[in-house]
């Protein structure tokens, strides 16, 4: 792991700016020409630069400055064709993984991980969701136990819904070490080697006919005490600090107008002038506008993300992208009549991680967008979380927050 390099402020004082960011990052591409290195090279050069996550601090791929100036890094590298990282493979680690182990991480764990997460030597999920806890996670049954001869906790349990589980080298795990405890006070998260005895990860077959989902089986894992992130009882906290991560991943991830399914619809539209009525005309135009403004709303809240964890405003920006790509995919379909019914392949098969989704046809973003109202929280529970924690709503009222977890009906 590279260690923190000189110079990486402008002046002991000064703070940066977009204009000290755009000359870093010109200097970095003078250096290390983007044509010239293999993506994982020129992503680890990036992250010793200081130029992964600005806002980390020096030396764990940031440079302590302000979170809204990634957006003038990230075009300055995008404009001299800097590799992106395809959302599919890298979202878990990078957006989710990554702040998780930054703000409860030990010094040793962020040295051990946030560097190959980003340069893609380590592909990160997460072992959240089990048949009998998603929605309500925190009545999750997987067990772990710590064994003080070993200094090792010995985790048994099933999780599901895993997306890319079999091609990760990691995963993020909640478990439950005191089950004598209320459901939410007796968890505890780690980092567990997917690669390591015990773990045996089977294919979920989707609508697309893709499997991109997995269920996990944990049995006698052992995880060496010291991959343990948070304290011990504390998993709920550093879980929901994940999930605020995950929810802006997922509905405010950044993208350019007309980016993702709406600019496959706006294409179709062009290019298909005898599919358009003038209802259909009024339909495009309010999923545009729609778009747009959950665009600019996503970058608005990227902006005032602070160098800690989200809030729960990016649970709205979830609900909303969710509604959006099912409501555009569907009016496509609507477009093309019986010509959408036509898909393109439904064999069973693992889906190409490093293939943009945007380029699919028409008819996998309908049946994909299925999913968008459930992974991530579901919209009836990202509901809740607004009307509680951002428009201050009474509470739900819950009857079992007290009871031991041992206790509650199952």
């Amino acid at each position: 792991m590279a260690q923190a390099q000189p110079g990486l402020r402008p002046a002991a004082a000064t703070p940066w700016t977009a204009d000290a960011i755009r000359a870093r990052v010109r200097a970095f591409l003078a250096e290390h020409a983007p044509a010239s290195l293999d993506p994982a090279v020129f992503w680890g050069a990036r992250y010793d630069a200081g130029l992964a996550w600005i806002h980390f601090p020096p030396g764990y791929g940031g440079l302590g400055a302000p979170r809204a100036l990634q957006a003038v890094a990230d075009a300055e590298l995008a404009a001299a064709g800097a590799p992106a990282h395809s959302m599919a493979r890298f979202t878990i680690g990078l957006g989710m993984a990554a702040p998780t182990v930054l703000a409860f991480g030990t010094e040793e764990q962020k040295r051990r991980w946030l560097r190959p997460m980003f340069t893609g030597e380590q592909v990160w999920c997460q072992l959240f969701s089990e048949p009998g806890a998603g929605s309500d996670l925190a009545a999750l049954a997987t067990r772990a136990v710590l064994d003080p001869a070993s200094n090792e906790w010995v985790v048994n349990g099933q999780k599901v819904w895993t997306s890319i589980a079999h091609e990760a080298h990691w995963a993020i795990l909640v478990a439950r070490t005191d089950p004598a405890a209320p459901k939410h006070k007796g968890l505890s998260y780690f980092a567990v080697d997917m690669t390591g005895p015990g773990v045996e990860v089977r294919p979920l077959r989707q609508v697309t006919g893709e499997a991109e989902f997995n269920e996990v089986f944990l049995t006698d894992v052992r995880i060496p005490d010291a991959q343990r992130i948070g304290a011990v009882g504390d998993g709920w906290k550093v879980a929901n600090a994940t999930l605020m991560n995950e929810r802006v991943a997922i509905g405010a991830h950044a993208l350019p107008r007309e980016g993702g399914v709406i600019g496959a619809v706006a294409r179709l539209w062009r290019d298909r002038p005898e599919l358009r009525t003038p209802g259909s005309h009024e339909t495009l135009l309010r999923l545009w506008v729609e778009a747009e403004a959950l665009r600019l709303t996503a970058e608005r809240l990227r902006q005032q993300l602070a160098a800690g964890q989200p809030g729960p405003e990016g649970s709205a920006a979830k609900v909303v992208f969710g509604h959006l790509n099912q409501a555009a995919s569907g009016f496509a379909l609507d477009l093309l009549a019986e010509e959408g019914l036509r898909y393109d392949d439904w064999t069973f098969r693992r889906p190409d991680l490093d293939t943009d989704p945007v380029t699919r046809p028409l008819g996998f973003h309908y049946l994909r967008a299925k999913g968008n109202t459930i992974e991530g929280g579901t919209s009836e529970v990202l509901r809740n979380i607004i009307a509680e924690r951002v428009l201050g709503l009474p509470q739900e009222i819950r009857t079992d927050k007290d009871t031991p977890w041992k206790d509650l009906p199952r």
